[in-house]
């Protein structure tokens, strides 16, 4: 009995090892697939160590536009630069100076060492790669987890911001936890195995509808799934760098949240009433009280994606940041603010 019990034990595990192995050649092929329909967009940067990719649109439609602070967009989570670019690289094209940019792990950049807290050290990078580009301020736009990143250059950065955007985002503490997946694949050793196995074969085919409810109630464009190219996040490594940055993101904003007091940059809250993602009650409310002179637009019947849905308001918002920058920098000033 004991030989047959141990027969079957190792009948089990070798079952489970060749299950693993197929799983894993399933994800390569598939990576390998994801990789060759969505190649870099942009151009690389190597940001205090770290390989970042990015997108640098210049202004050039207007006289006004060069004048104008450029505007840099931060992608939440489950995302990549091209969340934003799908809407805004043509609306706005040669009025502004855009930058898109992949977060660290995220789309074409590396992740490079996890040393603290993500927002704050990705709002680093950020303030890397405007050194890079010679931006000395700019308008940040953080969506959802972005947002985080955003709060931390407005506070530990604060002569580099010349306005703040959020959209539906996700910056305070918040009661309760995570998603299993995300605590599982953040882990040491057993989240890259799970990452290399499951993700991939159980959600290739499942993208859009995950996608789509975080745009409820309102319907997801049709297109969405591909335009975002969301099936970047099946790769192993992003996937794990997407679970520890969500993983971690209470702990981060529970040390930073208490010093969102600090930020002056004019600042804009986008948020939809019906988000199901983020509590607009936390979050949302939370900028408003703790930075000053902060305005909320609260969009009724609207989810967690409103830059995709009402992209107006959020352009809207940039204009009005900006507004309030140059009003109070007037020596920066090159032309009539209607003329914006």
């Amino acid at each position: 009995m004991a030989k047959a019990a141990i027969l079957i034990i190792i009948s089990l595990a070798a079952i489970c090892v060749a299950a693993g192995l197929g799983l894993a050649f399933w994800t390569a092929r598939g990576v390998a697939d994801i990789e060759r329909r969505y190649p870099p967009a942009g151009s690389f940067a190597e940001i205090g160590g770290v390989r970042i990719h990015y997108v640098d649109q210049p202004a050039t439609g207007t006289r006004l536009g060069p004048a104008l602070p450029p505007v840099i967009f931060v992608h939440g989570a489950s995302s990549n630069l091209s969340d934003a670019t799908s809407v805004f690289a043509g609306r706005l094209e040669g009025k502004r100076r855009l930058v898109f940019l992949d977060r660290p792990g995220h789309g074409w950049s590396a992740r490079g060492v996890e040393n603290g807290p993500e927002p704050a050290r990705q709002a680093a990078i950020v303030v890397g790669l405007m050194d890079r580009l010679g931006i000395d301020r700019a308008v940040v736009v953080g969506h959802s987890w972005g947002g985080a990143v955003v709060a931390a250059l407005g506070t530990l950065y604060p002569d580099r911001a010349a306005g703040l955007v959020f959209v539906s985002p996700a910056t305070h503490p918040w009661p309760g936890g995570v998603a299993w997946y995300y605590s599982l694949a953040a882990m040491p050793v057993i989240g890259p195995a799970f990452a290399a196995t499951l993700p991939y074969p159980v959600m290739h085919d499942a993208l859009g509808t995950a996608a789509a409810t975080s745009f409820a109630p309102e319907a997801m464009p049709e297109a969405y799934p591909e335009t975002a190219r969301l099936a970047l996040l099946l790769r192993p490594d992003e996937f794990v760098a997407n679970a520890r940055d969500v993983d971690g993101l209470n702990a981060a904003v529970i040390a930073l949240a208490p010093r969102y007091a600090e930020i002056t940059a004019p600042t804009v809250v986008i948020t939809g009433d019906a988000d199901s993602v983020v509590r607009p009650d936390i979050h949302s409310a939370g900028l408003i009280r703790d930075i000053e002179g902060a305005e909320l637009v609260e969009l009724a019947g609207v989810g967690h994606m409103p830059h995709q849905t009402h992209p107006e308001v959020v352009i809207q918002a940039i204009d009005r940041v900006t507004r309030r920058y140059l009003a109070a920098h007037p020596e920066l000033w090159q032309g009539v603010p209607g003329e914006m």
